[in-house]
């Protein structure tokens, strides 16, 4: 599948890399990653990547912003990316061919060419074993940008290397990355570090949750609680991994009130939740998954859901 990847990116010499919507680390290292990577090793080729800024992700870097007229004739890849309804930019469909790589369930097969491998940590991971297919098929080279977005991209998706998704696999390829020249420190500063302001609010969270006796935990975020502390629906992705550290916690979910939707992040330390979250317009890895509600009665049902889950696994 990598071998006819490749042989797909060099008979174009148009690419646009497209992702999810609101990204996240390995959103951000898959798409962008590739891009750089792609750039290194075929400098007269016009590659894009686009989609919806988050400007918690600034320090990686910033998308492309392009016209309806280059997906004329050109390659699309989607990265890190489950089910269409989650692409950012509905144009992906303009392009001349489509390539899904990811590392959610396949459970909606979308493209012209599909490479799933549910057993990687992170996309980035994968863009990490494409390069390595491309050095040896074609003498690609990796570049020092392109290494620093990858290994951002997999410290994201494994929680800095403590969730069970890294595996020995995922410390080689680490290992590997970190031969190149970039500064770690201002990856991770750039990923943890919090503005006052979202301390405030973690504070908040964790004098607030609300956990039964199976462990199922959650908080609530209202638009009026947000405002309060100046902190963005986007804010709070930095905050999803917070209500791990209760001493025992099953899992947990957040929710984060939008103007016309309640963002959930649901999280577990052992129940399978992604089929959870796909009954709640959502989806996700087993045990990191997110959703959408549109009350908050929907809201308080999902936890019912949970708290079952929870007492059912223990």
């Amino acid at each position: 599948m990598k071998l006819q990847i490749i042989d797909k990116i060099e008979q174009y010499d148009t690419i646009i890399i497209h992702r999810h919507v609101r990204p996240d680390p390995d959103a951000y290292g898959s798409q962008i990653g590739l891009k750089r990577l792609l750039e290194k090793n075929y400098p007269s080729k016009t590659i894009y990547a686009i989609g919806e800024h988050d400007r918690s992700l600034t320090f990686l870097d910033t998308p492309d912003s392009i016209s309806d007229d280059v997906f004329e004739n050109a390659l699309v890849i989607v990265t890190d990316t489950a089910n269409t309804d989650r692409i950012d930019d509905a144009r992906y469909t303009k392009g001349d061919f489509l390539i899904k790589i990811d590392h959610h369930p396949n459970d909606d097969a979308y493209g012209d060419l599909l490479w799933v491998d549910t057993n990687a940590s992170s996309c980035s991971e994968m863009i990490y074993e494409l390069f390595i297919e491309g050095q040896i098929y074609k003498g690609w080279e990796m570049s020092d940008n392109a290494a620093r977005l990858i290994f951002a991209g997999i410290v994201g998706d494994t929680g800095r290397f403590l969730y069970p998704s890294a595996s020995v696999r995922t410390f080689e390829i680490a290992g590997q990355l970190i031969k190149y020249n970039f500064d770690r420190n201002e990856v991770f500063n750039g990923m943890y570090e919090k503005e006052p302001n979202l301390l405030h609010l973690q504070g908040y969270m964790y004098e607030n949750f609300v956990m039964d006796e199976n462990g199922a935990c959650f908080i609530k975020l209202s638009k009026d609680l947000l405002h309060k502390f100046h902190v963005t629906a986007s804010d709070t992705s930095l905050l999803v991994g917070s209500l791990s550290n209760i001493k025992g916690v099953c899992a947990w979910v957040i929710f984060v009130e939008e103007e016309s939707q309640i963002r959930v992040r649901l999280r577990s330390k052992g129940p399978v939740i992604n089929e959870l979250a796909k009954r709640y317009n959502g989806g996700g890895h087993p045990l990191a998954s997110g959703a959408t509600v549109y009350s908050w009665e929907e809201a308080d049902q999902l936890i019912e859901d949970l708290k079952v889950l929870c007492q059912n696994y223990n």
